[in-house]
């Protein structure tokens, strides 16, 4: 037969033992006091191993009313840290809920400071331009100031169709006069040559 090593007596102790507190001892000292009690001879003897069993037992008692408090006492500690587990599971869906609220105010803030660097931006190039009253008030001047130089305008035409026209009389004016002027000279040397034609001739 195979001999039984330290650790495999250790292990059948402390499997036999329970919790550790030595049970298995006490047992075996009650029984021995158990048996010595039914053998003792004397009445002393048997007081002995009686009061002996007595405190043993009240030894087990404690010890296993020690064992039920432990136990009582996990089963508490178990139900508190499944309170806690569920807790901190409430915890962590609440944490979840709060950073996708807060990832959806991000974002519509975001969008807020987008369309309001939008709107600065269009009221910058609203402010470059007059108003709709100052501009109105600037084409209606524009409008009767062109009306002016269309009226201007139609003088200085009609002046000049005035001048082309007396510009063209003058130029008939100095053709005829020219015409005149070539006639009188011709006739001048006309008048000239006969005279002379009369003087050279012979009288009779």
């Amino acid at each position: 037969m195979a001999a039984v090593t330290d650790d495999e007596v250790i292990r059948k102790r402390l499997l036999i033992d329970g919790n550790g507190a030595g049970d298995d001892r006490r047992i075996n000292l009650l029984v021995k006091s158990f048996i010595k009690w039914c053998n003792s001879g004397s009445q002393e003897e048997g007081y002995s191993q009686y009061q002996r069993m007595l405190s043993t037992l009240s030894q087990c008692e404690f010890s296993m009313r020690k064992t039920l408090l432990v136990y009582d006492m996990n089963l508490r500690e178990m139900e508190n840290y499944e309170k806690i587990y569920k807790e901190i599971e409430c915890s962590i869906a609440g944490a979840h809920e709060k950073i996708a609220e807060c990832k959806k105010q991000i974002l519509q803030a975001k969008r807020i400071r987008k369309n309001r660097q939008e709107y600065d931006a269009l009221a910058k190039v609203i402010q470059r331009h007059p108003d709709r009253h100052e501009t109105l008030k600037e084409l209606e001047a524009l409008g009767k100031e062109l009306e002016h130089l269309s009226h201007i305008k139609e003088s200085v035409e009609d002046k000049l169709e005035l001048r082309r026209k007396q510009f063209h009389v003058l130029l008939s004016t100095i053709h005829e006069l020219q015409q005149t002027l070539e006639n009188g000279e011709k006739l001048s040397e006309v008048e000239e040559a006969q005279e002379t034609s009369m003087e050279t001739d012979p009288k009779p």
